[in-house]
């Protein structure tokens, strides 16, 4: 029984550490909080660059998060004009690839976007511009700037699934609906983690660009 329990221990901690080790020190977009409440918090980001692909014929956001990223990774880590590895950033951007305005109507359901289509990206170390990131060798990713904006995020944890994403995504456009507050552009699903994550450790943002 000792040596089981301390099997357990000894497996618990080594998940935590996992957990925990790889996104102590990782660099994410700067931002400041313009304003909060119980729902969501509205943001002012700072500008910055990411690395993005366009996946389509995915079944959901999991799905197409899953074929995206070994495309971005592939860039990252050394496919690209140089052949030189870019620092990891967080989070991993999920976002429905529709640009029109989200209407806000109550019940608020969040659909699949259309045809499919979605937009995976990367954030871009700050130290980079776009005159001094290497190009990528796949043509499959594009290198564009985030112009300074205000998002609305909500966080929540434990579960990535698709039922979580829509559940978050829906109190996040009822509460702004309820707080006037007037959505532009596509809702995003902001990933911090690795799915070996502990559930409770996860940190998985909805968010959605406000004017």
């Amino acid at each position: 029984m000792n040596i089981l329990l301390i099997t357990i221990g000894v497996v618990l901690v080594g998940w935590f550490l996992y957990s925990w080790l790889p996104v102590r020190n990782i660099e994410e977009p700067k931002y400041a909080v313009v304003s909060e409440n119980s729902d969501y918090e509205i943001r002012e980001y700072a500008g910055y660059i990411i690395a993005e692909t366009t996946i389509t014929g995915a079944k959901d956001r999991n799905e197409a998060a899953n074929m995206g990223f070994p495309i971005i990774a592939g860039y990252i880590f050394g496919n690209n004009t140089k052949n030189g590895k870019i620092a990891m950033t967080v989070p991993v951007n999920t976002e429905d690839a529709v640009s029109e305005k989200i209407s806000m109507t109550v019940p608020v359901n969040t659909e699949e976007s259309e045809n499919n289509v979605y937009k995976i990206s990367f954030v871009m170390p700050s130290k980079y511009s776009l005159d001094t990131l290497p190009k990528p060798n796949d043509a499959r990713v594009e290198l564009r700037e985030v112009p300074e904006r205000q998002v609305a995020v909500r966080t929540f944890s434990w579960t990535t699934s698709e039922a979580a994403f829509e559940k978050q995504t829906a109190v996040l456009l009822e509460a702004l609906m309820r707080d006037g507050v007037e959505t532009t552009g596509a809702v995003n699903i902001a990933r911090y983690n690795t799915p070996w994550t502990i559930p409770f450790m996860l940190r998985s943002e909805v968010q959605i660009e406000v004017r």
